[in-house]
């Protein structure tokens, strides 16, 4: 699949409303997320996420009127292999996290879609959720827009209330 076209698949599932158990997700429609080693950009979409991580953790715990679709990206190592998911809906457990991977890997081989992970603080690479129809978070989202066609990221900041 092309890397544009694995983009927005990934981008729309990870944006859909409800849960990935809910929605009987085709493990074909997502992948998750490979960052290149050294990529100034999603360093810098990383850096600003972990920032308000704090904040982000609080809100989801007691999440105000007109907020939802509260959700985590996750890295998940296999080897010397890393890839970043989705994960929604997730929760605290003990010390860490647990919670829905909702993309398809691509590159590690260790998990599937719709498993039950368990992570800590220290997997976290962004968050993201929605308040009064608009993206809150979701910082490396942004940041793939800049890698797709500007009909693709149009299409999806309108389709799915970003500002980026």
């Amino acid at each position: 699949m092309k890397p544009a076209v694995r983009t927005a698949a990934a981008l729309m599932l990870a944006l859909a409303p409800g849960s990935v158990g809910a929605q009987g997700v085709d493990p074909g429609d997502d992948k998750g997320i490979i960052f290149a080693a050294g990529d100034p950009d999603m360093a810098a979409a990383t850096k600003q996420a972990l920032a308000g991580l704090d904040d982000f953790l609080a809100l989801s715990e007691m999440p105000p009127s007109g907020t939802g679709r509260f959700k985590l990206k996750v890295k998940v190592r296999d080897g010397h292999v890393t890839e970043h998911f989705w994960v929604i809906p997730f929760r605290r457990a003990g010390t860490g996290f647990v919670g829905i991977l909702a993309n398809e890997p691509e590159a590690v081989h260790n998990v599937v879609l719709g498993q039950n992970i368990e992570f800590t603080r220290d997997d976290i690479s962004d968050w993201g959720y929605t308040r009064d129809g608009h993206q809150v978070g979701s910082f490396t989202i942004c940041v793939m827009f800049k890698r797709m066609s500007k009909e693709e990221a149009d299409n999806m900041r309108e389709k799915y209330g970003f500002d980026c």
